[in-house]
């Protein structure tokens, strides 16, 4: 069954009602707290989610990450926090994973990005999609549960991690490698109108070319790291045609992508360039292995700088990050789902795919079923994520914490209930 008993369902409607105002005030002290990252410096935002949640009765288990871990992964500090609440005896452990850490506001906002203000129903700032709310929205959906009397068997697990924008190597990805958590299955963060049970892997390579330098008026003498640069460029824009026709059967994923996000280099304009860097963001479908995809590229940036005499080439790898593929166990969890998001919300809700990246990998990766499904309105645009005015209609917030809390009853409510 998809929702817990009639009576039970009426509570937890009952009691996120009435506590919408707390739940509220609790996502605008998280966003008013600054977790850019870069730079990365999120400890003190992790101490002061911490301090919230212990004000609302949770336990929470502060995980500090090693400095040398945090300083690899280009940060300054990191505290995962953990939250176990565990109802009867047996049943499974059920995840619920949300980042804290954030992108810099950037400019062109017209409220401020950490004022948490409300307009006309939706809270503007830094984090408040992506995923702040989140963090409201599990939270909510466990005291939901502490509050019921009801029998429920199993364990809730909220995961708070402050990495996500570097990565996830030091958060879900840390947490289980180090034996901390280890999960049934996860729901990670995600909008409220699509549960989603696959994703776009991602591959970030640094190309430096190397030439060597000279007076521009004798460039012979010199070898020009910026002409192989250019073939480089050239042989990369003319592959993104046949990326466009790779199209993953997945519904919302789309085509394989490549894009050259930065270039760099040169000493003055009256000398030969003796070095070009470039960094590129190639996006991997479902089904694209990631070991071939770097391989080609790989291949075809060497030949590309060959045509070059003297020129040389150093590819390093900055981000590999697999794709979400789907699983049995994930597709059965994102069903059930999706099923209460539409006696919820009253339209249909599809079980998709996303062309981004998230820290959900570090979980299936781990052999951990997971879905994402949160608070959002219908796409990234509407959200304004990663740009000026970050924004969440209040609600879906609210709408979202009922579903979760509604899928999380039936799950644990269940005798015989699995991930």
């Amino acid at each position: 069954m998809s929702l817990p008993p009639p009576a039970v369902a009426a509570a937890i409607r009952a009691f996120l009602h009435a506590e919408r105002p707390r739940q509220t005030a609790f996502l605008a002290a998280l966003v008013r707290e600054p977790s850019d990252n870069p730079p990365g410096d999120c400890g003190p935002a992790a101490a002061h989610a911490a301090g919230l949640l212990e004000a609302l009765g949770l336990t929470v288990e502060r995980h500090p990450v090693p400095a040398e871990l945090v300083r690899a992964a280009g940060m300054i500090s990191v505290t995962n926090l953990l939250v176990r609440q565990r109802f009867g005896d047996g049943g499974p452990v059920i995840a619920l994973n949300a980042h804290g850490d954030v992108v810099p506001p950037g400019a062109g906002w017209t409220q401020d990005p950490y004022g948490a203000a409300i307009v006309d129903g939706w809270m503007v700032g830094r984090g408040v999609a992506v995923s702040k709310s989140d963090f409201a929205t599990y939270t909510w959906a466990l005291l939901a549960l502490r509050a019921l009397d009801i029998p429920l068997r199993g364990v809730i697990e909220l995961h708070f991690t402050y990495d996500e924008e570097a990565g996830g190597a030091i958060g879900p990805q840390w947490l289980l490698r180090e034996g901390i958590t280890r999960p049934d299955c996860a729901i990670g963060a995600g909008f409220s109108y699509a549960v989603v049970s696959a994703h776009n892997g991602c591959l970030h390579l640094e190309v430096e070319v190397i030439g060597r330098s000279a007076h521009a008026a004798l460039p012979a003498s010199g070898i020009d790291a910026l002409e192989a640069a250019s073939a480089v460029l050239t042989s990369l824009y003319a592959a993104r045609p046949a990326l466009a026709e790779t199209r993953s059967a997945i519904q919302g994923i789309g085509s394989s992508q490549l894009t050259v996000g930065l270039i760099s280099g040169g000493v003055n304009t009256n000398v030969v360039p003796d070095r070009v860097v470039l960094r590129l963001d190639r996006r991997i479908i479902p089904e694209e292995n990631p070991q071939t995809v770097e391989d080609g590229l790989r291949a075809l940036i060497e030949a590309a700088v060959a045509r070059v005499p003297g020129a040389r080439v150093a590819i390093r790898r900055i981000l590999g990050a697999a794709p979400l593929v789907p699983s049995p166990a994930a597709e059965a969890l994102g069903a059930r789902l999706a099923a209460v998001a539409r006696d919820v919300l009253g339209e249909a809700v599809a079980v998709s795919g996303v062309p981004l990246y998230t820290d959900s990998r570090h979980y299936a990766a781990a052999g951990v079923p997971i879905v994402l499904y949160g608070a959002g309105p219908r796409s990234i645009e509407a959200a304004n994520a990663h740009r000026a005015d970050e924004r969440l209609p209040l609600a879906d917030l609210y709408a979202a914490s009922e579903v979760i809390a509604l899928t999380l009853a039936g799950l644990l409510g269940e005798t015989d209930a699995t991930a």
